[in-house]
């Protein structure tokens, strides 16, 4: 098991990293992958996850999670995990601030909405979107399009959750996935057939720790279920029961809080004590070796698997499928298929550059893309503006 604060073998280095698409000097006071993770923060996609979805649409109270909070808690979670493991931090960090900047608004809801309306044009996936925006809709450089960030950060955020393709591609092979990420690859090989690195694995399990246990916090604070509702659950259950006995009849915020803090310590302790036995079976000696593993070197134990999934029923059924939220969401649907439906009947309804874009586009399919990535990127808040002004003017 690696000691903590020490580079373990198998931890990335961005001095040994593949680079970046279009070639760059190197900075002198910070290594490839912080400055990933600041392009990642100084982008307009990062600053537009303040006014996502998480679950609760952005209007509804000011102390739920958004996009924005959600990626910064997942950030935490994260670096907590890449130090204790030995890994490298900054890039840990650089891929949980990214992995939702392809969401669009209104969380899932606009998700299957916009997968709906693309289903004749090539669908729609927030991960291929996330690359999209990662790749070419950021349009700050002179020099390219995208953030031209690092291989590394680019395969942690395509691979988080495990290989996209079963076999190594053979030279020109097109792999059957979304349009973004086989044109992306095509041009930089981002081994679609392995296992991301180690700081890509841990993100993914920082996303599911954070949001899992949060969802507790928000569930709860909107009153879509109760503490007693938790008690059968396995692990979450069990904690709450304990911050009862140890602090009697204190506030809700407060208990919540202790016993919600004290979950996400116990899966991070997890995933650290099962990953250190994977790593001392293992023999990793390179960032690669983790790559070539036949199964995830950063898991939860078997217990943990089942006390998350345990936890992911509950709140599918409890919150997620909650009439409160569905009603909610079902009107956010119908807002992203009207947007999508209007610019594609006219895009002259669209802002002038995305207007050009449009038409510059050669066939049916590149301008519904257009249309698509035009509303993918839009805040809750905005969406809602634009679905007023298609109704026109108050009667």
């Amino acid at each position: 098991m690696p000691i903590m604060g020490v580079p373990a073998a198998f931890a990335s280095d961005p001095r040994a990293s593949r680079g970046r698409l279009h070639a760059e000097a190197e900075s002198l006071d910070r290594n490839a992958f912080q400055r990933d993770r600041d392009r990642v923060i100084h982008s307009a996609a990062f600053r537009r996850l303040q006014s996502k979805t998480q679950v609760f649409v952005t209007d509804e109270g000011d102390n739920y999670r958004t996009r924005l909070t959600h990626s910064l808690e997942v950030a935490q979670l994260a670096r907590t995990l890449a130090r204790r493991l030995g890994l490298h931090e900054d890039l840990a960090e650089a891929l949980a601030l990214a992995h939702d900047l392809g969401h669009p608004p209104f969380g899932h809801a606009g998700e299957v909405a916009l997968a709906e309306a693309m289903a004749d044009y090539g669908g729609f996936d927030h991960n291929a979107q996330t690359l999209r925006v990662l790749t070419r809709l950021e349009q700050r450089y002179a020099a390219f399009d995208g953030l031209n960030l690092t291989w590394e950060t680019l395969e942690g955020a395509v691979k988080h959750n495990g290989p996209l393709v079963p076999r190594p591609l053979s030279p020109g092979e097109r792999p059957n996935l979304p349009a973004t990420i086989a044109d992306y690859n095509a041009r930089h090989d981002l081994w679609l057939h392995s296992y991301a690195s180690a700081e890509a694995q841990v993100a993914a399990l920082a996303d599911d720790i954070a949001y899992n246990n949060h969802d507790i916090d928000d569930g709860l604070r909107a009153g879509l279920f109760r503490v007693e509702d938790l008690a059968p659950l396995p692990l979450v259950g069990e904690v709450f029961a304990e911050m009862i006995r140890a602090f009697g009849r204190i506030e809700q915020s407060r208990l919540v809080h202790e016993a919600v803090r004290r979950l996400i310590t116990r899966m991070l302790d997890d995933v650290v004590g099962e990953t250190g036995r994977r790593v001392a079976a293992a023999g990793l000696r390179s960032a690669d070796d983790v790559r070539a593993l036949p199964q995830a070197l950063v898991a939860f134990s078997v217990p943990m698997i089942a006390a998350d999934r345990a936890l992911r029923r509950f709140l599918f059924t409890r919150m997620y499928r909650h009439p409160k939220v569905m009603e909610r969401m079902t009107g956010a649907q119908d807002v992203v298929k009207d947007l999508f439906r209007a610019y594609l009947a006219d895009d002259r309804r669209l802002p002038e550059a995305w207007q050009a874009a449009a038409s510059a586009a050669t066939d049916p399919t590149a301008r519904a893309v257009v249309i698509a990535d035009f509303i993918a990127g839009m805040t809750d808040r905005f969406a809602l503006t634009q679905h007023r002004a298609l109704q026109g003017p108050a009667a």
